[in-house]
């Protein structure tokens, strides 16, 4: 052992490896995530992965707006109206957020829409229209002003005793944004969550000077269009309906829903909104393709966010960005 230690001396340091790549997938909040985490050990990365995953997991009990038993279905369920309820630190925090960006877009963006989306639904399964008095009704139950929040008792008062909660805006992004700051401190910052399309990124990788990711082309724009972004310590997420959309008697339904009038969107559009956190962009994304496009880019400077919009016309896809969007632009990759 002696000779081999001092050989080993006399030949100098051992160079240093980079860190490895893992990747680990799994089912959460109903959809597919994966994260991708440079380490050294596998162990750290597999046992790091595993508490992130738990994190979000533990959201998805507190957020769903689908899950009967999670934590907000049952303050829409059991509240009584005018009588404040509370809540926990992570459902008050998005709350907290969502009701500051509902007042700052004027009800463009509303969590309190889950009546309308509920209907919606309803009506993809059966390919037809909402009933009209359906309708009128779902909208009486939604908007934000009834919702009220007080930060000293960490509490929920509900205005009506029918209202429908959905953070489907919102939960995908802040469960992104806690899984890396489990990450974090775990020591692994090298690292990327995909949240099935929202997408937040730490360091980049050992080499490089950031994560190279690309945006979703729209119909209609030829194969190989879109738009690749370089990002570290940033979110980006993109919201659109080029896959998620409803034919109705001719008229082409997008996914999402204008919270004032009910009705799905029907021009054609994908934005894409980059901001400092997941939970932002998440909510940015949804909250600009409802917005006319001016207003939806004066309200980015609130955020230090940027955004780039595709937007469907008569004339065919048209295209808008924030000052600042284009130094996150980047190269497609060469082709393997």
């Amino acid at each position: 052992m002696a000779i081999q230690a001092g050989l080993c001396q006399a030949a100098g340091p051992e160079p240093q490896t980079e860190p490895t790549k893992y990747v680990f997938d799994r089912i959460r909040m109903g959809v597919p995530w994966q994260l991708q985490i440079y380490a050294d050990d596998p162990k750290q990365a597999l046992e790091a992965s595993e508490l992130a995953f738990d994190r979000v997991k533990e959201l998805d009990r507190i957020l769903s707006d689908y899950d009967p038993d999670s934590e907000l279905n049952q303050l829409c369920s059991n509240a009584l109206p005018g009588q404040p309820t509370t809540v926990s630190e992570d459902l008050f925090r998005v709350l907290t957020f969502s009701q500051l960006l509902s007042r700052r877009t004027d009800g463009a963006f509303d969590v309190t829409v889950g009546p309308i989306t509920d209907l919606w639904r309803r009506a993809w399964r059966k390919r037809a229209m909402p009933a009209a008095d359906d309708l009128q009704t779902a909208l009486e139950q939604t908007g934000y002003n009834k919702v009220q929040l007080n930060r000293k008792t960490r509490s929920v008062t509900l205005a009506r005793s029918d209202m429908q909660i959905d953070l489907g805006a919102v939960a995908k992004g802040y469960a992104a944004q806690e899984a890396l700051k489990v990450l974090a401190k775990q020591g692994l910052s090298r690292v990327l969550i995909d949240a099935s399309g929202d997408i937040t990124v730490g360091d980049p990788p050992p080499g490089r000077d950031h994560w190279l990711i690309r945006i979703e082309r729209l119909p209609g724009q030829e194969e190989g269009e879109g738009e690749w972004l370089q990002l570290k310590n940033a979110s980006v997420a993109t919201s659109g309906d080029a896959k998620r959309f409803i034919e109705i008697d001719g008229v082409r339904y997008s996914h999402i829903v204008d919270p004032k009038t009910g009705l799905g969107l029907t021009n054609t559009s994908s934005v894409t909104v980059i901001a400092g956190d997941g939970m932002i962009a998440d909510a940015l994304a949804s909250a600009l393709s409802v917005l006319p496009p001016e207003a939806g880019l004066m309200l980015l400077k609130r955020y230090k966010a940027h955004a780039f919009l595709m937007l469907g016309t008569e004339q065919g896809i048209q295209t808008r960005e924030s000052c600042g969007y284009g130094r996150f632009r980047a190269d497609a990759p060469p082709l393997e």
